[in-house]
């Protein structure tokens, strides 16, 4: 099939920081509906992650991650959502995590603009214990273009540590993608990348970067429901090797 071999090419290109692994998505430029509201559970497990503790943050191996986000549409140009994130795991690894606030601006569709167009900023807090950083920053431009049954959806993010053991250092570029095929009404399946490269113009070596190449599927059961699944592998030493991922949204 055409997009199975879409993901074998993909990952020959990768010789192998992403985002945390608390909301792995790439994002598309829709807003949520004026004066609606979307409930989401992102869910995953990393069945091979870090195994000890770093720079004193807890192990990822056999921990799974629960965040709630709640989005309220306000227009057709502004929405406006929260993140929850838990940690489920043994050895202290069970704990309300921290939250991110995430105001988004979009090109309404309206004005057919020949590709989906928005920007988000997240800025919030995360424990210690879990992430080096306790503060942090994330400018999310979001590209998107349905083309016949593809879509493709680039989200050349830049994330900034505003507290923490990073804080003295600049933007870093993470760049995310996903490339689908709608095979049939019911289902999408394709392709989703998540990288985190370095500062712009400073790169580290590929050894010290984070690439991530996701199998997903997207499901299309009614208008009132999303859902996601997809699994993943760490094509870098730095990076979780092996992540199964779940999104279950319902708009209200």
């Amino acid at each position: 099939m055409k997009w199975l071999i879409l993901i074998f090419g993909l990952g020959l290109s990768l010789h192998s920081l992403a985002q945390d692994n608390y909301e792995i998505q790439v994002y598309g430029s829709d807003l949520v509906e004026p004066h609606h509201t979307m409930v989401e559970l992102h869910s995953n497990y990393t069945f091979q992650g870090s195994k000890q503790e770093e720079n004193g943050v807890l192990p990822t191996q056999h921990v799974f991650h629960e965040t709630v986000e709640i989005t309220h549409g306000f227009n057709d140009w502004f929405e406006t959502g929260v993140y929850f994130f838990n940690s489920i795991g043994n050895h202290g690894r069970t704990a309300y995590v921290g939250s991110h606030l995430r105001p988004r601006i979009a090109v309404p569709e309206r004005l057919h603009w020949p590709v989906g167009l928005s920007l988000s900023f997240e800025f919030g807090f995360q424990k210690r214990s879990f992430s080096e950083d306790t503060w942090t920053l994330e400018i999310r431009p979001i590209i998107d273009k349905t083309l016949d049954t593809w879509y493709v959806s680039f989200n050349p993010s830049f994330e900034k540590s505003l507290r923490g053991r990073n804080a003295g250092e600049g933007f870093v570029f993470s760049p995310n993608l996903k490339i689908d095929d709608a095979i049939c009404k019911w289902m999408a399946a394709g392709i989703e990348y998540y990288g985190s490269i370095g500062p712009p113009g400073d790169f580290p070596p590929i050894d010290e970067q984070q690439h991530q190449l996701f199998l997903a599927f997207d499901f299309f059961f009614s208008p009132q429901w999303e859902l996601n699944v997809g699994y993943g592998w760490g094509l870098t030493s730095g990076t979780d090797r092996d992540i199964a991922k779940l999104i279950l949204g319902r708009r209200f």
